[in-house]
């Protein structure tokens, strides 16, 4: 992101936060590991997450990498010898990036992953954590772990078969095959695919037009979505009821109907 569309900006090992009007974005920037997560990188990924999160003049998120990889995952040089067990495994998984992961789907905000190159491994699980994704055409998915004698993690045993149904989501994981853009698209993996060099302004773009529209119902309805797998018919037909009351009663709401009677855009406040 360039001077003029940054009006701040903060930068930590391997990620950077960058601000352009109502959008965040978040960076990694480990172009020599292809991104991959570091425990310096995880940290402050997670902390960038949170300042967000907390952020009400920020709309919407954009995460991306740089121009060769979206994130590769695990950085596996942490593996090496015996300095790390599956017990800090473990502990990275719950308190670094479950937080983390866990913020995305639980923010009030719209979160776009603008993915070129690898988005692999834990990297895969974030990219389709987010709301949105935004895919360049030479882009793809991977679940590589069974590689290195693993399972899938970050979410991905849930992320992928409740996408691409259970046998595509077991055999794209067990033989770790690549997930080209062309074929997340036709999966619903992914919502766009664009030119490499365009996928960055492709998601800014789409993340600022939606940072103009009722952040109330952005908020509501990827409450709701994101609760709908684990929930009845009758279930959400109740909570978008009790949603609903707050929508209803919100300044937004009434600046919505009389921006729409006068033919004039809507001017929302988010409250």
């Amino acid at each position: 992101m360039n001077d003029q569309q940054a009006d701040a900006a903060q930068a930590k090992p391997g990620v950077a936060l960058e601000r352009s009007g109502a959008v965040a974005v978040i960076a990694f920037d480990r172009p020599k590991g292809l991104n991959a997560f570091d425990e310096a990188t995880r940290l402050a990924f997670l902390e960038h997450l949170r300042t967000v999160q907390d952020d009400d003049d920020i709309r919407a998120v954009v995460i991306c990498g740089n121009e060769r990889s979206f994130n590769v995952g695990a950085d596996l040089k942490e593996f090496m010898g015996d300095e790390v067990s599956g017990a800090e495994i473990k502990q990275q998984l719950g308190t670094e990036y479950f937080p983390a992961y866990d913020a995305i789907g639980r923010m009030p905000k719209v979160v776009i992953a603008a993915v070129r190159g690898p988005a692999a491994g834990i990297g895969m699980s974030l990219a389709l954590q987010c709301d949105l994704l935004v895919m360049g055409e030479n882009a793809y998915l991977m679940s590589p772990f069974a590689n290195i004698s693993l399972c899938p993690d970050g979410g991905a045993n849930w992320l992928l078969p409740s996408r691409m149904g259970y046998k595509r989501a077991f055999e794209a994981a067990i033989e770790c095959r690549k997930i080209p853009a062309k074929e997340c698209l036709e999966l619903g993996l992914a919502n766009r695919m664009v030119a490499d060099d365009d996928v960055f302004e492709e998601a800014l773009g789409w993340a600022t037009d939606l940072a103009k529209r009722a952040p109330l119902a952005i908020a509501t309805t990827k409450k709701a979505m994101r609760s709908s797998p684990g929930m009845s018919y009758q279930e959400i037909f109740a909570l978008e009821a009790d949603m609903q009351v707050a929508n209803v009663d919100s300044d937004d709401f009434r600046e919505g109907v009389e921006a729409f009677l006068n033919k004039r855009p809507p001017q929302f406040q988010g409250r």
